[in-house]
């Protein structure tokens, strides 16, 4: 009878695992299209035109203050309903800057006209002496309509109808050619209507004739108008004037096809990069690794459904960081399932191997997540634009790795492991049942052995800091050599993405420059040379600017991409890169110390400035761009190399729990190297799954991330050397300091079998 309700219950467990695995698969097929659609692309992604603009006073002793900020970017958010732009982004930055984002906008020409110009309308004499102006106007009192002769023109309602009367009176009065009325939009200082009346196109709008007195509210503005062109001076009429004036400094269009094919070919890298790492896990792990598949799946749906609860906005670096944390995800299972497997090979049940090892991993997942959570942080707070987006996906996608792999991936393999369906069958959680030793020998997961035992990792520690001080002084000697080739972002001017549907040569590129009149400083094409990107250190104005996407649209048939930075822009950048460095650096010493000691904190920041420098030295080497997703990448790795880091450091301060006093330099290097051969394995696994996204990335990923995706490989390749080669041994060698000041460190007693059973408990 027991037998039979045992194999019921076996059964039933297997059922609801299934079950659930077909309940999630089944919901993410069928609303993944529609939760897909409903996500705020960014106009990386779909096109569009990001400007921002520094506010600065229209006359002398105007005061720029946060009204006057605000006034304008209400009067811009009204300017924008004129073309037709759904869920624009207006920000207010540094208290006296305004960045517009117009996702979908394809006539960018019109865009920038419409949100720069003054709309500061003004009729006057043939002298510049003004008549009337825009506060003469009533409120939307402006409209377009078509004159005696069906031509478009704008209609105007005054506000005082004798105002107008008396003025009309006088100019009537003058003799001919004098009795005109100017009517402007924009006069700037130093405009005349007798030099521009001399030009085939002026720039006022029209000058009318005043034959006689008009006592009326109403006034046509007629001249060579289209209809749209009619409409938009009305709007903008309407709109309000700026009441101060808007300098560009920063300027970024991208074309819709280029948007659209750079999001095809990140989500298309991103799947074969899910796919790839499934397969890995299936190899190594198993029934576990089936677990963690799906629910890496689960993780990416979960994302996007929480990412357009909060209404982000999808970047390119946005689908970066998504595709980052599924590597981080499986981070966290690998952790959880390589103390599971020690478990195992330490004789324990499967069962209690499963709840000691979710137990023991838990806080060792936590801390290396939330370091990268602190760089996360700082990225939001010092980003800006898609820099902004990248960190808020990356603290989302974070927070949805954490809970897919420590509940859901719990659950799903609770249910497999009290199915007692496993329990005499090792190899399905990827255990040799020759590696499994008998519990009467008292082996534990803190002095099981490895098939590293050969590596003695402190013996040669004084070669490999060696090594890394050789790396540091000849990437100093090329630094100084080759200086690092600072992108727009940095050092100001124009960048120009060029698209083709043919091969393109840098001969050919130089030529369509030449034509344009724009000085390059460096051309690079994409590996299959149908993209050219242009730098130059001219920044280009709006007319320059519009000039030079015509003629690339027009010869290649594809629109071309342009950055435009100002000098101001470019230092800001710089200042913010190391403070958030200085900040993220300073804010995981602090939690590693209070999670571990001072002397971990310390070592572990060591060694990611270490890596943070070889990275920069690789990039001068490489003539790699630095642009701010290169920062983005260098801030990210920052967070995410300490991950094994923290893995060797919990599994030392593990090992230290077990003794009850440190007598001996020895007896501290036997500490590392034992605890790095331990979590030799789970280090490269981690690394390596994070490090197959990012080469997928490369590969097949849009060229626009291509540095982020070079800077983030070097750092992990680097974050894993930093990991086994440096930051455990300089802790040893501060270890040992403190062994020679005390004489004897002494260590926190080993918890009784009782505290033990107690800390064993695992909710699931």
């Amino acid at each position: 009878m027991r037998g039979r309700r045992n194999e019921k219950k076996k059964f039933s467990r297997i059922i609801a695992f299934l079950s659930l695995v077909v309940i999630i698969l089944t919901s993410i097929g069928l609303t993944s299209k529609s939760n897909a659609e409903k996500v705020n692309l960014g106009l990386d992604l779909q096109g569009g035109f990001e400007v921002l603009y520094q506010v600065e006073p229209l006359k002398d002793g105007q005061t720029i203050d946060e009204a006057a900020v605000k006034a304008t970017a209400d009067t811009i958010s009204r300017r924008i309903n004129i073309l037709g732009v759904s869920e624009p982004v207006i920000t207010v930055e540094s208290g006296n800057r305004i960045r517009v984002e117009l996702a979908g906008v394809k006539d960018q020409e019109t865009a920038r006209k419409v949100l720069s110009t003054q709309a500061n309308l003004t009729i006057r004499d043939i002298d510049d002496k003004v008549l009337l102006d825009g506060s003469d106007l009533e409120e939307n009192g402006a409209s377009q309509g078509f004159d005696q002769n069906n031509k478009p023109d704008v209609n105007l309602k005054l506000k005082d109808a004798d105002k107008f009367g008396n003025i009309t009176s006088e100019i009537s009065k003058r003799p001919q050619g004098q009795n005109l009325m100017v009517i402007w939009m924009d006069f700037n200082e130093g405009d005349s209507f007798k030099a521009e009346a001399a030009k085939e196109k002026p720039k006022y709008v029209s000058a009318p004739q005043v034959a006689q007195t008009i006592n009326s509210k109403d006034v046509q503005i007629t001249g060579n108008f289209t209809v749209k062109e009619a409409k938009e001076m009305a709007a903008l009429l309407n709109s309000g004037a700026l009441p101060v004036k808007l300098t560009e400094i920063y300027s970024n269009s991208v074309g819709a096809q280029f948007g659209a094919d750079a999001l095809h070919q990140t989500v298309y890298a991103g799947a074969v990069a899910l796919a790839i790492i499934c397969l890995f896990m299936l190899i190594i792990y198993r029934v576990p690794g089936f677990v963690a598949s799906v629910m890496m799946v689960a993780y990416v749906y979960i994302t996007v459904v929480f990412f357009n609860m909060i209404s982000g906005v999808l970047t390119l670096p946005g689908i970066a960081a998504l595709i980052l944390g599924v590597g981080m995800a499986v981070d966290a299972n690998i952790i959880m399932y390589e103390r599971i497997k020690e478990e195992v090979r330490a004789g324990y049940p499967l069962k209690k191997a499963y709840l000691d090892g979710a137990k023991q991993s838990l806080w060792t997942i936590f801390d290396s997540q939330f370091t990268t959570v602190i760089a996360a942080i700082v990225l939001f707070i010092f980003g800006t634009s898609s820099v902004k987006g990248f960190a808020t996906m990356l603290l989302l996608s974070i927070l949805v790795s954490f809970i897919t792999a420590v509940f859901g991936t719990r659950l799903l393999l609770s249910l497999l492991v009290n199915s007692n369906i496993f329990n005499n069958h090792p190899g399905y959680f990827g255990v040799s049942k020759k590696s499994i030793h008998e519990t009467k020998f008292g082996i534990n997961s803190l002095n099981l052995s490895t098939k590293f035992e050969w590596l003695s990792f402190t013996k040669h520690m004084k070669k490999f800091f060696a090594l890394s001080i050789a790396i540091m002084i000849a990437g100093s000697i090329s630094l100084g050599m080759n200086k690092l080739n600072l992108g727009i972002d940095f050092s100001s001017g124009t960048r120009i993405d060029v698209a083709a549907n043919t091969e393109l040569s840098v001969d050919k590129v130089q030529e369509d420059l030449n034509n344009l009149k724009v000085k390059d400083e460096k051309i690079v094409l994409s590996p299959d040379k149908k993209q050219a990107t242009i730098h130059s250190k001219e920044s280009f104005g709006q007319e320059k600017s519009i000039e030079i996407k015509e003629y690339f649209a027009k010869k290649y048939e594809k629109d071309a991409n342009l950055s435009v930075v100002s000098p101001v822009i470019g230092k800001e950048l710089a200042k913010n890169a190391l403070f958030a460095l200085m900040y993220a650096s300073i804010g995981i010493i602090i939690y590693v110390a209070f999670r571990f000691e001072w002397r971990m904190g310390l070592t572990s920041v060591i060694a990611l400035l270490h890596d943070v420098c070889i990275i920069i030295f690789i990039a001068s080497l490489l003539r790699l761009e630095i642009d701010i997703t290169f920062i983005a990448a260098v801030l990210t790795i920052v967070g995410y190399s300490i991950n094994d880091t923290i893995v060797t450091f919990d599994r030392i301060r593990e090992h230290m729990r077990h003794e009850k006093v440190l007598t001996s330099k020895e007896q501290i290097y036997k500490l590392v190297d034992v605890s790095l051969r331990q979590t030799l394995t789970r280090s490269i696994n981690t690394v390596l799954t994070v490090i197959i996204t990012v080469v997928v990335m490369l590969l097949l990923g849009s060229s626009s991330i291509y540095s982020f995706n070079v800077a983030l490989l070097i750092g992990l390749i680097f974050g894993l050397y930093s990991s086994l080669f440096v930051a455990a041994q300089l802790w040893a060698v501060l270890k040992v300091r403190e062994l020679n000041k005390k004489g004897k460190i002494e260590m926190n007693a080993r918890k009784s079998p009782k505290e033990r059973r107690e800390n064993d408990k695992v909710l699931v």
